[in-house]
């Protein structure tokens, strides 16, 4: 799905941007950090590339960081999404195309509160930083506007079945914030249908991704998620960007197309800045800090002083709509920070958003 974003953006682009021709070369990094650092290191030193795109996960981008540091090569982040990426210990190189873990959560937690009027939700999801940064932003906000969280649950991520922790949820909650990643949302939503769960079930972006929602049915219909994106978007630039994803690759754009298709336009609005010039990385590093596109598959979206964008994130609902499940957007929260409404400051006295965060501002 990286690929495909990335090919239709610079097919779109007509392979030349501010002038220049891109030239992609792709790299495997097998998910495992040891590779990622090998790789990159290859597609610098020997490929002399002048920018890269990637890798996949948090944990694959932080084994890099080092040495990202001492080669002082630009990188654009289509998909990982590690709160201190950004935030207290950033990267002068580094660039995000996609929100933090917690950025689109944070609305989710006051909607739920607010617009739902739930007082009291059980917590299930990843037990790895993804999950649990995704956990305490969602928790945070949803404290903050006088909800309880009465229980978090957090199964590994490789676990096949999920029925142990499906039997342990509070049945007193009104509602389950499940927070998955990968095919592990299409697990957990599968077996809670089948245990006969009704209490409704809010998601992480990710847990009902276009991506996988094509291989979900009735047990993800309702769901009611956040994020930066969805192929529901009902502006004329998004509808054509869906019809051409669907066109050329047969499903919906989600996290992953559009991550990395935005990150290329984001190489794109940096180059016209510097006039497709190269050369001075640190000028070109400071036009990637300085993105602004005003119209993008997301709406309208620019960079912070620490390299993560500010953007609109959507409430969505999946529902069925012409033979397939989409995320119906319900609301729009515009330009969100990766800080929320809080104190910049503040947020990054605190600690990173942790397994053990209980709420609040000192943990």
């Amino acid at each position: 799905q990286m690929e495909e974003g990335l090919k239709l953006c610079v097919d779109q682009h007509g392979g030349e941007m501010a002038g220049r021709k891109i030239e992609v070369i792709t790299a495997d990094t097998a998910g495992q950090p040891a590779v990622t650092k090998t790789k990159t290191q290859e597609l610098v030193e020997r490929n002399g590339v002048d920018v890269l795109i990637g890798p996949l996960a948090a944990f694959e981008a932080l084994a890099i960081d080092d040495y990202i540091r001492s080669a002082e090569v630009p990188i654009i982040s289509p998909s990982a999404a590690a709160e201190d990426l950004t935030q207290r210990q950033p990267n002068p190189w580094f660039v995000c195309a996609v929100g933090t873990s917690a950025q689109a959560h944070h609305p989710l937690g006051e909607y739920a509160a607010k617009e739902l009027g739930y007082k009291k939700v059980a917590i299930i999801a990843d037990d790895f930083a993804f999950g649990h940064e995704i956990a305490s932003g969602f928790q945070r906000v949803f404290q903050d506007n006088g909800g309880t969280v009465v229980q978090k649950l957090w199964p590994p991520l490789n676990t096949a079945d999920y029925g142990s922790y499906i039997t342990q949820i509070d049945p007193d909650v009104d509602a389950v914030f499940a927070a998955f990643a990968g095919g592990n949302g299409i697990k957990f939503l599968g077996q809670y249908k089948n245990y006969g769960m009704e209490l409704p079930v809010l998601g992480s972006m990710t847990t009902v991704d276009e991506g996988i929602l094509k291989s979900m049915g009735d047990e993800a219909v309702g769901v009611i998620s956040s994020g930066w994106y969805s192929a529901g978007i009902d502006t004329s630039t998004n509808t054509a960007f869906v019809e051409k994803v669907r066109e050329d690759f047969g499903a919906d754009p989600g996290y992953y197309t559009v991550g990395a298709y935005m990150a290329c336009e984001f190489l794109n609005n940096a180059l016209e800045q510097v006039g497709g010039d190269v050369s001075d990385k640190a000028a070109f590093m400071e036009a990637l800090r300085n993105v602004d596109i005003g119209d993008s598959p997301y709406g309208p979206v620019k960079v912070d002083q620490y390299g993560q964008p500010v953007m609109d994130i959507r409430i969505r609902k999946v529902e069925e709509k012409d033979g397939r499940l989409q995320n119906t957007v319900l609301k729009t929260y515009p330009a969100v920070s990766q800080f929320w409404t809080y104190d910049s400051e503040q947020f990054l006295a605190a600690p990173v958003y942790s397994r053990d965060y209980t709420g609040g501002t000192s943990n």
